[in-house]
């Protein structure tokens, strides 16, 4: 670890060593054939934080023109226009309308939860906007599947960091209220979370992230796959990339499909670039595919503004006499970084000059990152400074303003910016139909000609806003709704 990430202004937390790849030999694997699953390649990547979400109103105005490609052709499937339609459980309605307040089903949810939950029960590629439904709806799918009277593992949801486990798993609870379903989170145990690795596993639903589960399902085996009804892959652009968690995502597909061959794959997320496009389609041939075009994606409710900066120095001072002054009269904010040395430079510094802000990456132990994310999340603190750690699935309804301190950049290639995480980032606000907005701070030629990219490939023109003009800002903010 750096000396600088020692002295963090958090409780000097170590980093989490990350879990080695142990997985049972190719031999021991069965064909993917009856998943309708070919092979794929191999890569790594982090775990993350808990997250408790509320339910809110969902972004169904930006949702408009949605692409179905569906193995039988419409004939099986109708859209739902209400919960009813589906044939649901008493119990499970009663959760939908009194613990999720949800009226009718969103626009993603009335066209992939027949989908679903319907005969013959295909694999599903779905992709939506951030807060617009799609949690229900594997949700729903894994507590429409369980057999109540069985109490073994039948439906599993892999995430790829433990908050968004934790925040999943708090869905279902909240829906499955009302019914018998037991559910468990299998993540790197903290002192406040025991390991759920004692025993055999009987909890009916699971939530894990890959170097968990794999350890729950290959080491100690403890968590038997053979009842599975329903596999969800969530945020599963990252799960499929070849940057993120390909290699296990293969595997374990390869050993559910040799145990549990008629286990239903459900693939979400809210963006899938065309590289990750194109394996799934080579990898998972079978199965209906739902998506949102990507110029809807653009998230129109939130305006995205780019500050030139001439230095770096100017850069920071924008940060903490321009922006920073606005977001703590907004609602809470999150500033991303791009490596964990720079968020805890940039912690150090905001802290060393009167601001009170936390900060958050992979390298803090479970415990601090838990403790981090639920003082946020209770607004007792309201600026997080971030990596991409929080990037995906962190819902925090108040958050209202994004800061890209530094640009996204594609793993792969450093000279192209990441368009889907630059996507997810933004997407931190506005959620659930709210207003929002997001600053990218630009320095030198090669981020001006990196947020240029970011402009045509989402179709979108990125106003400037001069860095030294004060009212500048707080006209902008005004524009956007927030001020």
């Amino acid at each position: 670890m750096d000396p600088a990430q020692e002295n963090a202004p958090t409780p000097a937390p170590a980093p989490a060593p990350a879990p080695k790849t142990n997985w049972a030999d190719e031999a021991d694997l069965a064909d993917l054939g009856a998943l309708g699953i070919s092979d794929g390649a191999e890569s790594k990547a982090e775990e993350a934080t808990p997250v408790k979400p509320k339910p809110e109103k969902l972004n169904d105005e930006v949702e408009t023109k949605i692409e179905k490609e569906l193995v039988e052709g419409n004939s099986l499937y109708t859209s739902a226009k209400t919960f009813e339609e589906l044939k649901i459980s008493e119990p499970l309605l009663r959760g939908i309308y009194s613990e999720m307040k949800f009226e009718r089903p969103s626009k993603i949810q009335a066209e992939t939860l027949p989908l679903i939950m319907n005969p013959p029960h295909r694999n599903l590629v779905a992709q939506a906007h951030n807060g617009s439904g799609k949690t229900t709806c594997f949700v729903l799918g894994m507590l429409s599947r369980v057999n109540t009277s069985l109490h073994e593992p039948q439906a599993l949801c892999v995430c790829p960091t433990r908050e968004l486990a934790l925040q999943n798993q708090a869905v279902l609870e909240r829906m499955a209220r009302f019914t018998q379903i037991t559910s468990t989170c299998i993540i790197p145990p903290t002192e406040n979370i025991k390991s759920s690795l004692r025993g055999h596993i009987h909890d009916q639903v699971i939530f894990g992230t890959p170097g968990s589960l794999e350890r729950a399902i290959l080491n100690d085996r403890n968590l038997d796959v053979q009842h599975l009804n329903v596999l969800v892959f969530d945020e599963a652009d990252h799960m499929l990339d070849q940057n993120g968690f390909r290699d296990f995502s293969m595997k374990l597909l390869r050993r559910i499909n040799k145990q549990a061959p008629s286990c239903q794959l459900l693939l979400f997320s809210a963006t899938f670039s065309e590289k990750v496009k194109n394996f799934v389609s080579k990898s998972i041939p079978i199965a209906n595919r739902v998506f949102v075009e990507k110029l809807e994606l653009s998230l129109d409710v939130i305006k995205q503004y780019r500050v030139n900066c001439p230095t770096e120095r100017a850069k920071f001072e924008v940060l903490k006499d321009r922006i920073y002054p606005i977001a703590e009269k907004l609602g809470q904010s999150i500033i991303f970084a791009e490596s964990r040395r720079s968020v805890t430079e940039l912690h150090e510094k905001l802290e060393a000059d009167g601001h009170k802000c936390s900060s958050i990456h992979g390298g803090y132990k479970p415990d601090v990152r838990d403790k981090i994310i639920d003082e946020f999340r209770q607004g007792i603190t309201r600026i997080l400074i971030s990596t991409d750690v929080l990037s995906r699935g962190f819902d925090v309804a108040q958050v209202t303003l994004v800061v890209n301190f530094d640009l996204p950049l594609a793993r792969d290639y450093h000279k192209q910016p990441d368009y889907e995480t630059y996507l997810h980032r933004i997407g931190r606000s506005g959620r659930f139909g709210r207003k929002g907005a997001a600053f990218n701070l630009v320095v030198t030629q090669e981020d001006t000609r990196m947020l240029t990219l970011i402009e045509e490939h989402f179709g979108k023109t990125i106003p400037p806003v001069a860095w030294d003009d004060d009212e500048a800002f707080e006209k902008v903010l005004k524009e956007a709704g927030l001020a």
